[in-house]
């Protein structure tokens, strides 16, 4: 070997260069004979110059110290694994510029050269590919060429499916390279720079016909060096593996890859071993499975994939695999099955889906499976609804399935076995949900130990740590406070939640969040972080939650707001910062807030310094803060708001603001480091843990000349630091080791035997590539980090030998390989430093053992104890003896003393009792404590075996079915019951044999016995007795109570009041006599179209009607005694509409309701019909709440009769609904029943409701109370005449006059004056009209002009005898005056003064009973002419 030294200050890398230079010439000069240039290119020195020729293949036979090969313009379409093979010192390739369309796979590995770490100005590779037909690239193509100094890849026909995905981030990690490489398909991506794509932007279609085809052939392969090879067999089980090695044998036949960390099977894995009868790939890591990473594989027969992590099976994995016979996915987490996914495993015979987070299965999905023998769905979480029916009855008619799959849900169901419920127990609350039918749309129903109930999802009180999975899409309210989260991390975990609109993450011990944690919660009004640690926040926390409005951070450890914390949160109108330890605010901090209506900044320690002059103008300007949030600091001016505070006194100790950057935005930094980028360096800053502050997604982290003892246990958390290019999830010293190759680690040596020496000299290698500082011991079992230092100049030559004698300062590049000798044992100072043990620290014959986490760790004799086994103990204390044993510990005795049976040291050796057993005819002994068991042979019993049982003994006995089993001396005899013959009673005698049944009768057989089935027109216990002709009655077969009447040639069913039909078997009517029940009826079928027609007859005022379901915002009721069709939805406010007419005079009124699309008509008797049309109801609320929820019918707060309902001209049967006690059937009009002082209400039958001071059948006759009232009156010369139970008036006899009628003759002076709408008032000035609101003149005889009289008062209610009023005052206006035609626009002569608009208002009435209520009352705020109703 030649190496040159550099010299003395000269850069070391000089050397390197000339030594590699030299290399390359001892190599060139072992050729012997310059080769000759390829035709037809030119060649000069290194250069071989080949452009623009139109060759059609890379010429064969180019020099192999060729050093720059141009190619560039010509006709080249397929790049293959030979066109460079040998060419190992190229610098320039150029192939641009031609119609390449195909690279093999391995095409560029001769290139592996220029994978140096350090790369020089003459040994840089300059690859141009730009300017082809290139539409995809092998998978890591150009892995093994890190030092590229030139790459063009633009201007081809990239195809961006998930093939090419791996090209992306090669490319990000090199931002230099490949510049302006863009997409050409798919359309959705064509033009997007490949660079800026994200893996999920790389879909490839499921379907066998656009799978990926491989342009030009692959390599026939070879076997893997971590595998083994034979008889067409490749071997890779438990070998490490955290991917599917590539050039595999293309004639091998099985694989086995189970027990790795496989991760996912990319595309196109296996399809060039088109031999291949089977794969195993269980126990792996392995979520995700591309659509085509089985195709093509026509002789697969077994596929196992069992103990993997994955979640779906996409759509046309299995497509092509006709062979397949068994397919094991059990014990994963598969939550969804598409229904075609096995569509072409028309041989499987078994299939297992075992231990999975399966819910419910679309119909159909094992319908293609001929051949299947054996089926295996238990440990799946079936929900037994509706959607699985068909699982059943596919069960029961196919009896494979073996493992018991039983219901988890619903409750009436859970734990019964599927194939044994009967089909009409699967029912479905609302309509019957199709989303699984061919694509997996529904996540799992509800997460692990979490509550779902309508659209909220409830995981609150679990102490979780982790944040749940597969939330239901059609959630919009999620509960996780009061559990135990710390860490909310970037796991996409709400995409697809579109509905989602409030989160609840109070009371859990998050301190981070990381960017991006929630994308996809674009739809999110709502976030709740109260009570939680979080110190900083960043708008990269909140990125995709543009729609957010409230954001509540109170109780927090928050010290500083900045300009960047709340960026993106444009729609924020509520921020509560309460509770925080806020000392300073930023200027700028609230200015990415636009919308912000609502800050409270209260109980937080604000250091009132010049930092915060800015905030006191601030608050004064924008008056949007809740409370006077105060200063703390300085002590002048504590508990003083802060907008109160005169600028001159926000004030900096030393008169100038202070250069703080504790609050600046951007990525944290620990004190003690310094940090760029994704890089931080801690490097001897006397640390003994790891720094407080890492920033999350630290990448490089220099912990070099510090005082670490063991690796902190804080590096798990941190999941992008990088160690060579790995990603690390879990950082413990062990798990350091199998990160680096096999020569890294010494297989035996005292040097590093200690796994903290090992693990800080790994990772020095690993990381930095620095060890010349380390101490280093040159014997023989370091000769290993020579040679791989030397055999890729991996370390830049300054590592240098310490010892042994001889070896000082020599380098570790430049030593020879001799000089590693081992010429006698280890010096004590180099042993000691990788294990502590050498030098016995443990005291009284403790044991030293190396700890991985601490340095040692003594493992003490009996009767000592402490770090060092320092400490005497009592050797009672620990109570060592065993099996009852008494632990003696004094000066003269020590030891156990043995309970019975027992001996030993610590009394834990039983005595072995069978050593002298008494066990006779073969029997088995079985030692106990002091004492023996015999287990005897079959026919023998006794305590010792010694009495051989009776043939008729238990187990012995043959006969069956309850016969009597009799001893006898030529063995057993059976004494069979009735019905049972036989030697053993084991046959069922067939009574039918000599059966009696008559007249064709069929016999059956029963136990002892048997029983005849008569045909029609017979009956008797054989059949003998003919049965005479039904009767017209019997025929007519009258339903629901109803009488029978014959008549001539035939017979009339007499339906009971409010049945209808031949055999009144339709309940038509109904009176509803409690007004809290109701009648529940079927689902309305196409409700957005749908006619709805009914009776009613009532005498109430208010009630409801219908409505469709409990969470619809439509209802039908009654208000006022009108028809009203009310839409509230509850975001927006209600609008309704009214019917004209009044229904509630006792009588029956048809009512029509109408929708169409988005429009609701409403008519009364055929009357003019009223609409609420799209306005009313806005697009995107009415198909949702009409066309989703389970309709029901509800006539709760409703006292009347309803008859006659027809649903889209059907008219329904009332027995088919579900009624709720206090509805009854039938009812009466009261159209023909007269009530002359009350109203008729349809009960069982028509029936007045009198005035107060009437009564009698129609309300005809004066009750006593109006008769006493009558009696007394005080009418002088008048007639009384009642108004109510209490109050009459008088009607005064003419010439009379007066409230009693006891005044004679006209007024005085107003006797001439009469006014017509008000009274006359005589004064000194004479007499005038005092006119009523709402008429003006002389006469109060012109009515005025409509308007609006202001009113503010309070509004009055008379429930039944309780007179309720508002709590507070409100104002009004009442409608008054004429309408004159003309007057204004649209007035005509019917028109009349009325209120134009009308508000709802929700208020509060206090009852003198002393109850109130909330209820919503209209008042017009607005009077103007329009048509009179």
């Amino acid at each position: 070997m030649l190496a040159v030294a550099a010299a003395p200050g000269q850069d070391s890398w000089s050397g390197l260069r000339i030594a590699l230079t030299w290399g390359i010439l001892v190599l060139l000069a072992g050729l012997g004979r310059t080769e000759a240039c390829p035709t037809p290119c030119r060649c000069l020195g290194n250069t071989v110059d080949c452009h623009g020729l139109g060759i059609r293949s890379v010429p064969k036979n180019i020099p192999r110290g060729t050093e720059r090969l141009d190619l560039n313009g010509n006709n080249l379409t397929v790049v293959t694994k030979t066109d460079f093979s040998g060419l190992k010192h190229l610098r320039v390739l150029q192939l641009d510029k031609n119609h390449i369309s195909c690279i093999e796979e391995g095409a560029f590995r001769a290139l592996i050269p220029f994978s140096l770490k350090y790369c020089f100005d003459d040994i840089c590779l300059n690859f141009t590919l730009n300017n082809n037909n290139i539409s995809t690239i092998p998978v890591s193509s150009f892995n093994h060429m890190p030092k590229l100094r030139t790459f063009r890849l633009h201007s081809n026909s990239l195809r961006c499916d998930c093939h090419l995905a791996w090209l992306s981030p090669w490319l990000r990690q090199r931002p230099a390279l490949g510049l302006y490489t863009q997409c050409s398909s798919p359309p959705a991506l064509r033009g997007l720079n490949l660079a800026e794509l994200r893996k999920n932007d790389f879909a490839c279609s499921g379907h066998s016909g656009s799978a990926f085809v491989q342009p030009c052939s692959l390599a026939s392969g070879s076997c893997p060096p971590m595998c083994s090879c034979s008889n067409n067999i490749v071997d890779c089980r438990g070998r490490g593996l955290t991917a599917i090695p590539a050039h595999l044998p293309e004639a091998m036949t099985e694989i086995r890859l189970e027990q790795n960390g496989i991760k996912s099977v990319p595309p196109g894995a296996f399809t060039s071993y088109r031999k291949l009868r089977r794969i195993d790939l269980s126990n792996n890591q392995i979520s995700e499975i591309a659509p085509d990473a089985f195709h093509g594989l026509r002789a697969l027969n077994s596929l196992v994939l069992y103990g993997n992590k994955i979640t779906e099976l996409p759509s046309g994995v299995f497509d092509g695999l006709a062979s397949l016979e068994l397919l094991l996915l059990n014990a994963n987490k598969i939550h969804c099955i598409r229904a075609t996914v096995f569509k072409d495993l028309e041989n499987l015979a078994l299939l297992s889906l075992y231990d999975n987070k399966i819910q419910s299965l679309a119909k159909g999905t094992f319908s293609s499976l001929h051949s299947i023998q054996t089926l295996h769905l238990a440990q799946n979480p079936f929900v037994c609804d509706c959607n699985v029916k068909w699982l059943a009855d596919f069960l029961r008619s196919n009896p494979i399935e073996t493992s018991g799959a039983r219901c988890a849900s619903p409750r009436r169901l859970a734990n019964k076995r599927i194939a044994q419920i009967k089909s009409n127990k699967f029912r479905c609350s609302g309509a019957t949900d199709k989303r699984l039918s061919y694509e997996c749309n529904s996540k799992p129903v509800c997460p692990a130990k979490c509550r779902c109930e309508a659209n909220v999802v409830d995981c609150s009180n679990l102490r979780l740590t982790k944040f749940p999975e597969h939330l239901p899409s059609s959630t919009e309210e999620l509960r996780l406070n009061n559990n135990d989260l710390s860490v909310l991390e970037a796991t996409r975990a709400f995409k697809g939640l579109s509905q989602l609109k409030k989160i609840n993450l109070s009371n859990n011990k998050i301190s981070e969040i990381e960017d991006g944690a929630f994308e996809g919660a674009s739809s999110v009004v709502e976030l709740h972080l109260t009570a939680n640690h979080l110190e900083s926040v960043r708008g990269s926390m909140f990125r995709g939650m543009e729609g957010l409005r409230m954001l509540m951070l109170r109780n927090n450890r928050i010290s500083c707001i900045h300009n960047g914390s709340f960026t993106g949160l444009t729609n924020v109108r509520l921020l509560s910062l309460y509770d925080n330890q806020l000392s300073t605010i930023l200027p700028g901090a609230f200015d990415t807030l636009p919308n912000l209506s609502t800050l409270n900044l209260l109980a937080n320690p604000f250091n009132c310094d010049c930092r915060l002059s800015w905030f006191g103008v601030w608050l004064r300007s924008r008056r949007i803060v809740t409370g006077n949030p105060r200063c703390q600091s300085p002590a002048f001016l504590r508990e003083i708001p802060l907008q109160d505070v005169a600028v001159p006194d926000f004030r900096c100790e030393d008169g100038s603001v202070l250069d703080d950057g504790s609050c600046a935005p951007g990525p944290q930094c620990p004190n003690q480091c310094t940090c760029m980028d994704t890089v931080v360096r801690c490097s001897n800053k006397h640390l003994q843990a790891l720094p407080r502050g890492l920033p999350r997604n630290v990448t490089e982290l220099y912990l070099d000349g510090n005082q670490f003892t063991s690796v902190p246990k804080e590096l798990a958390s941190y999941k992008y630091l990088q160690l060579v290019g790995r990603q690390v999830e879990f950082l413990s010293p062990n798990l350091f080791l199998p990160l680096f190759p096999s020569p890294l680690l010494p297989s035996s040596s005292p040097v590093f035997s200690d796994p903290h020496q090992i693990l800080s000299l790994t990772l020095c290698l690993c990381l930095c590539r620095a060890i010349g500082a380390n101490p280093l011991y040159c014997d023989c079992r370091l000769l290993w980090l020579s040679d791989w230092v030397k055999s890729g100049y991996k370390e830049p030559g300054i590592a240098r030998c310490a010892g042994p004698r001889g070896m000082e300062g020599k380098l570790l590049l430049t030593t020879p390989a001799d000089k590693f000798q081992c010429l006698g044992p280890v010096e004590a100072s180099v042993q000691a430093k990788c294990s502590p043990c050498v030098s016995s620290p443990c005291q009284n014959q403790g044991v030293c053992q190396v700890h991985h986490t601490q340095l040692y760790t003594c493992t003490c004799k009996a009767g000592f104890t402490g770090k060092l086994c320092e400490t005497p103990v009592d050797a009672c204390v620990s109570n060592p003896c065993t099996n009852g044993g008494t632990c003696l510990s004094d000066e003269q005795t020590k030891g156990c003393a043995c309970a019975f049976g027992f001996h030993g040291t610590f009394c834990e050796v039983n005595v072995d009792d069978c050593q002298d057993h008494g066990c006779e005819n073969g029997a088995t002994c079985v030692d106990g404590v002091g004492n023996y068991t015999c287990l005897c042979p079959p026919n023998y019993t006794g305590l010792f075996c010694e009495e051989e049982e009776g043939v008729c003994s238990p187990g012995r006995n043959p006969c069956q079915h309850q016969s009597t089993c009799v001893s006898a001396p030529t063995g057993p005899r059976c004494v069979c019951i009735p019905g049972w013959v036989g030697p053993d009673c084991s046959i069922n005698y067939n009574e039918c044999l000599d059966h009696r049944c008559q007249n064709g009768a069929q016999c059956v057989d029963h136990l002892d016995g048997y029983s005849c089935v008569c045909p029609q027109g017979y009956s008797g216990e054989f059949c003998e007795v003919a049965l005479p002709p039904p009767s017209p009655c019997q025929l007519a077969q009258c339903q629901n109570g109803a009488s029978c009447e014959e008549r001539t040639g035939g017979a009339a069913c007499q339906c009971l009041p409010g049945f209808e039909g031949q055999r009144c078997e339709k309940l038509v009517s109904v009176n509803f006599v409690d007004r809290d029940s109701y009648v529940q009826l079927q689902d309305i079928k196409n409700w957005p179209q749908a006619n709805i027609t009914l009776q009613v007859s009532t005498a109430e005022d208010n009630g409801i009607l219908l409505y469709n379901g409990d969470n619809e915002p439509i209802a039908v009721e009654l208000h006022q005694g009108h028809v009203r069709v009310t839409y509230d939805p509850g975001n927006q406010p209600a609008t309704a509409i009214y019917s004209p007419e009044t229904v509630n005079d006792g009588r029956f009124h048809t009512v029509e309701l109408v929708t169409f699309n988005r429009m609701v008509n409403l008519s009364v008797d055929g009357g003019e019909p009223t609409t609420l049309d799209s306005q009313g109801m806005p697009e995107e609320v009415m198909p949702a709440s009409l066309g989703l929820s389970s309709q029901t019918f509800n006539m709760s707060s409703f006292h009347g009769c309803i008859r006659n309902l027809y649903i889209n001209h059907e008219l329904q049967d009332f027995t088919r609904s579900h009624m709720k006690p206090g509805v009854v059937p039938g009812c009466q009009a009261c159209r023909k029943f007269y009530c002359l002082h009350g109203i008729c209400q349809p009960n069982a039958g028509p029936q007045c409701h009198c005035h107060p001071g009437w009564t009698g059948e129609h309300c005809d006759h004066v009750s006593a109370v109006l008769s006493n009232v009558l009696m007394n009156s005080r009418c002088v010369k008048g007639v009384c005449v009642a108004l109510d139970a209490q109050t009459y008036r008088c009607d005064c006899e003419k010439g009379y006059r007066g409230a009693l009628c006891n005044l004679q003759g006209e007024p005085g002076s107003c006797q001439g004056l009469l006014c017509l709408h008000g009274h006359c008032l005589e004064t000194e000035e004479g007499e005038h009209c005092v006119c009523e609101p709402g008429y003006t003149g002389q006469s109060c005889d012109i009515e005025s002009l409509c308007r609006g009289e202001p009113v503010r008062d309070l509004h009055r209610l008379q429930r039944g005898t309780v007179l309720c009023q508002t709590s507070k005052p409100f104002s009004w206006v009442e409608c008054q005056g004429r309408c004159q035609a003309g007057s204004e626009l649209g007035v005509t002569a019917g028109s009349c003064c009325a209120p134009l608009r009308v508000r709802r208002r929700r208020l509060t009435f206090d009852c003198n009973d002393g109850s109130s209520f909330t209820q919503d009352v209209e008042k017009p705020v607005e009077c103007g002419c329009k048509e009179c109703v």
